[in-house]
């Protein structure tokens, strides 16, 4: 057991964990524009081949990735979880064996991480579970089954990318709207399987909804919609305290407000 220190803590390298939700077309993608300076030591994890409106931007990509690349990526930049047995996907074995890899070992050297998008994700989740020998009953296909597995294997899996405190992991969600036998309309994220959805906002440090916003003028604008309540009941959050209700939609300025005050790479 190691006990960090006060000063300890000021120094360490900190990066931030956000889910960054909106309706399809609204420029979640585009956001990496953004990121500026911190484009150089960035890596896109491209799963939905949907970059058209950043093709011109110089980053680094991984063009759609397996369910098991995306556990080996998880792996690399959050490191091994101890207690796992060596055959399983999180394992210190499997950790070893992949980062003696020198393009594992690059995976490792990138400071920001764009997952675009974690709706995709959750498909390529669904998809391995539902070939998993736990999606079948005497012989049959069982679908609660295949979700029950896929909640669990996306859960470990955003825990491990939520342990890298070290980088900014930055992952795009649909966001959709959904109306009840009453009427009652509301707004969350979509993926695959109720309960990851739920259970994701507990995990990551932010969830930040990219929206139209009035703000009295009669016009429309753009903007990061970023705690709750707001006018919408948007599935936002601020684990930080430091954002205000609405924030300008400038990704990078977002995370030099979040990260202000810690040193390395994060303070500009």
């Amino acid at each position: 057991m190691q006990i960090v220190t006060i000063d300890q803590r000021a120094q360490e390298q900190r990066g931030v964990t956000i889910c960054l939700a909106g309706i399809p077309g609204i420029g979640k993608t585009s956001q990496t524009r953004t990121l500026r300076e911190r484009l150089t030591k960035s890596l896109l994890i491209n799963c939905e081949s949907g970059d058209l409106a950043i093709a011109d931007v110089p980053i680094h990509a991984i063009h759609e990735p397996t369910w098991e690349e995306l556990r080996d990526i998880a792996l690399i930049l959050g490191g091994p979880d101890l207690v796992q047995a060596p055959s399983e996907p999180y394992s210190k074995a499997r950790y070893d064996v992949l980062i003696a890899k020198p393009e594992c070992a690059k995976l490792a050297t990138y400071e920001t991480v764009v997952i675009d998008s974690l709706t995709d994700v959750s498909r390529r989740s669904f998809a391995f579970a539902e070939r998993q020998p736990e999606a079948f009953s005497h012989g049959r296909k069982d679908l609660r089954g295949a979700y029950g597995l896929h909640a669990r294997q996306m859960i470990a899996w955003l825990s491990r990318l939520q342990r890298d405190r070290r980088r900014n992991i930055i992952m795009t969600c649909v966001l959709e709207r959904s109306v009840d036998n009453l009427g009652v309309a509301t707004w969350g994220l979509q993926t695959e399987g109720q309960r990851f959805s739920r259970e994701l906002p507990a995990v990551v440090d932010e969830v930040i909804v990219l929206a139209f916003a009035d703000f009295g003028d009669a016009k429309l604008v753009r903007a990061f919609i970023c705690n709750q309540p707001n006018p919408w009941n948007y599935p936002s959050k601020d684990r930080s305290g430091r954002l205000d209700l609405y924030e300008k939609p400038d990704l990078g300025a977002l995370l030099d407000k979040l990260l202000i005050n810690h040193g390395g790479q994060n303070a500009h």
